[in-house]
């Protein structure tokens, strides 16, 4: 059992498991195929920091990425850059790839794309590679109380 398991059970939030085989690299898009998802509904979790190495949580659609421009300006920081993988995993305990927002090692802030509040139902990270949790977006802004906020940007082509 993830430390993601034990939160959402205590905080009593329903949820549905998803098991999938991890891809190396393939990020939400390979869950989302893997499950038969739509990429939009996967929703990943980022840990990042501002200029002074404060950690902070992002989250956001599959299809989208994050403007960390726009995100370091409605925050009030100077920047906003994604964490290494070693320091992302310090700050939330969790391997990069198997990342959830419920369970984390700290408190961090944590902010989420406002438009994921509009999809019916989310799939985020369960707390390993290849096990992503299906939920009402209503009962994470209830657990979690995310900041929203409008960073989403296209992903660019392949």
């Amino acid at each position: 059992m993830t430390p993601a398991i034990r939160a959402l059970r205590e905080m009593r939030i329903a949820f549905t498991p998803h098991l999938y085989t991890y891809e190396e690299r393939g990020g939400a898009e390979a869950s989302a195929r893997l499950l038969g998802l739509e990429l939009h509904s996967v929703i990943k979790t980022l840990i990042m920091e501002d200029e002074a190495k404060t950690p902070l949580v992002v989250l956001m659609h599959g299809d989208r990425n994050v403007s960390t421009k726009e995100l370091a300006r409605q925050m009030g920081r100077r920047s906003i850059t994604p964490c290494k993988p070693e320091v992302a995993r310090r700050h939330s305990g969790y391997l990069v790839g198997g990342t959830s927002p419920f369970g984390l090692r700290r408190d961090m802030p944590i902010l989420m794309e406002r438009s994921i509040a509009e999809v019916p139902k989310i799939f985020v990270n369960g707390g390993k590679r290849g096990f992503l949790v299906g939920l009402d977006p209503q009962e994470l802004l209830r657990a979690l109380d995310p900041q929203l906020v409008s960073v989403a940007i296209e992903k660019p082509s392949a």
